[in-house]
Formats: structure tokens, sequence, C-alpha cells
């Protein structure tokens, strides 16, 4: 990176590996989540939906469905709770609510 001070290539570099260890935690996380204790609430479920489709697609893109399907409104609400946070965010808080969820 010519022209750049050493300091901000460095920096980048840093994010860079941040975000790939993110990422990778992220995965992870998501395989984890598909043997969660049986006891895992509906509640808890729809949080790990909604952050899970915010971190990977981000802002909600559909419009919310109809009166008569209620499964398809709940995971809409999810999903929506969470506009306005980055990708980011998103993958960080569903990886600590995976965590949580398994330890009980």
């Amino acid at each position: 990176m010519l022209g750049y001070p050493t300091s901000q290539v460095i920096a980048r570099v840093f994010w860079t590996l941040q975000c790939l260890h993110q990422k990778e935690d992220f995965e992870k996380a998501s395989k984890d989540a598909l043997t969660l204790p049986s006891h895992t609430t509906d509640a808890d479920k729809l949080i790990l939906y909604g952050l899970f489709k915010q971190a990977t697609i981000g802002e909600i893109n559909t419009s919310r469905p109809g009166f008569f399907d209620m499964k398809g409104k709940a995971k809409w609400d999810a999903w929506k709770n969470f506009a306005g946070k980055s990708k980011e965010e998103a993958m960080e808080e569903y990886i600590t609510k995976v965590k949580q969820l398994q330890e009980g």
C-alpha cells in the first residue's frame, strides 16, 4: 500500500483479520444453533432468526406477510427488531446469544 502511513496499513490488516475471525465464529455459531438445548424458547429462536438475517442480508427487504401468516409475521417482526444494526454488530450478538443458550 504505497503512499499510506505504516500505522494505517497495520490498522487495515488488523481490521481484516478481525473480520475473518468474526466470520469464522459466526459460521461456527450458525452450526451450533442447529443443536441448541430442547428447552430453547420460541422467543429465543426468533431472536436468533432476526440476528441471523440482519447479519447475513442486512436491512429487511421484504414486506410484512399477510394477516393469516402468523409464523411469517413473527419471523418478519424478529428481523425488523434489528433494523439499523450493522451486519458486524448482528454477527457479534448472534455469536453471544448462541453461546448463552448453549450454556443454559
